[in-house]
């Protein structure tokens, strides 16, 4: 790693970023407040959570019943899944979604906390979360084998070329302290060779999975018009879990 650029974050603390000359990771070299960082969990500028989730669902449902072999069948986890609110929206559109964060307390999806005696996770999904990791390679290792998945779906925004200037990319964020790593498609591809894991990139939507999926029907899937298109009709086919949780819950019974 070399030095690359020093910012103020929290408009209080000099940090030093530094970039892998091999693999374009670019990070905060000694983040040492993050804990000052994530006196709440989300920060409270993050006020494009609730539009982004909504997004991402929509093309989440369309990739997993496109263009993922078991067409939207099976389980899946939200790792890092903040207040709850994609697992309660892909449950909505009739995927079998759980949560999990370490970090955050469940007030959407309670009771589709997820727990290592479920089924195998078809895949993982990771919300905004690599960019606020100390050590993305290991949450990905670990976080496959908890949910014993061989795919991980995910978002973060990428760099291309060379490294952004402190003040021309809004995505580093100083202000909340919280994003510390940052990747281009080499960076990603690189984390998943280490991992035996093969890199798909389409629409802002990366997945790293040891199954040989097809590229051009992630691409169409993720579009934003052929999600938009198939979304109302995956829901018909799938079922919406939106009453049948609702009736679990009233009995007290567990849904899963």
């Amino acid at each position: 790693m070399r030095p690359c650029f020093s910012a103020r974050v929290l408009n209080k603390y000099e940090a030093t970023y530094e970039v892998c000359g091999h693999c374009e990771f670019l990070r905060a070299g000694d983040p040492h407040w993050l804990d000052e960082a994530y006196s709440s969990a989300i920060a409270a500028a993050d006020t494009g959570l609730v539009g982004r989730n909504t997004q991402i669902a929509q093309a989440l449902a369309s990739l997993l019943y496109l263009a993922m072999p078991s067409h939207g069948q099976g389980r899946y986890l939200d790792a890092a899944g903040g207040y709850g609110l994609l697992t309660r929206l892909m449950r909505d559109k009739g995927f079998d979604f759980f949560w999990a964060d370490e970090h955050c307390k469940n007030l959407l999806a309670t009771g589709f906390e997820y727990h290592p005696d479920l089924a195998q996770c078809e895949a993982v999904t990771a919300i905004e979360v690599m960019e606020h990791l100390v050590d993305p390679l290991r949450f990905v290792d670990e976080t496959l084998r908890h949910a014993r998945s061989n795919t991980m779906i995910f978002t973060t925004n990428l760099y291309q070329g060379a490294v952004p200037a402190p003040e021309a990319w809004w995505y580093y964020t100083f202000a909340t302290g919280q994003h510390i790593g940052f990747f281009t498609q080499t960076t990603l591809r690189t984390l998943g060779q280490r991992l035996g894991l093969r890199f798909f990139s389409a629409n802002g939507i990366h997945i790293l999975s040891s199954q040989a999926l097809n590229a051009t029907r992630i691409r169409l899937a993720t579009g934003r018009r052929v999600s938009q298109l198939f979304a109302p009709w995956i829901r018909h086919r799938l079922g919406s879990k939106t009453v049948s949780d609702h009736e679990a819950m009233l009995r007290g019974s567990s849904p899963i």
